[in-house]
């Protein structure tokens, strides 16, 4: 059973994405396993239990996304902050090379990951 079976309708929220914004996020998964240098200690501080639990998770993330189904509150922030870290690092992620190996504009994609930052978190954020 995969994390998203059987979870309570209440932990999975729905949040309407643009492409561009869905491939952004897509992106910022998919480039960890590419010039970005994903270690276990960042995999961890981005909220995963391993490198290895990273990829394993990082793949129905990106499947998720691509159906436009909702995700979990804490995948929201880990999406986020995975696409914020491999877009803006040069030091572990794709940085300098973004725009190169994803073909999507630098600026546009700042512009896009603020606009993400001020509504996702809205997603993350746990209700009162």
């Amino acid at each position: 059973m995969n994390e998203y079976q059987g979870r309570a309708d209440s932990d999975l929220v729905h949040v309407e994405l643009t492409d561009y914004e869905r491939r952004v996020l897509q992106q910022g998964l998919f480039q960890w396993g590419g010039p970005a240098s994903l270690k276990d200690p960042m995999a961890i501080a981005m909220g995963f239990s391993s490198k290895a639990d990273f990829f394993a998770e990082a793949q129905e993330l990106q499947a998720r996304l691509e159906q436009k189904a909702p995700l979990r509150r804490i995948d929201w922030k880990r999406v986020l902050l995975a696409t914020e870290i491999v877009f803006m690092s040069d030091v572990v992620g794709a940085g300098y090379e973004w725009e190169t190996v994803t073909s999507l504009d630098d600026c546009k994609t700042l512009c896009t990951l603020r606009s993400l930052q001020a509504r996702l978190i809205k997603a993350y954020a746990v209700p009162r």
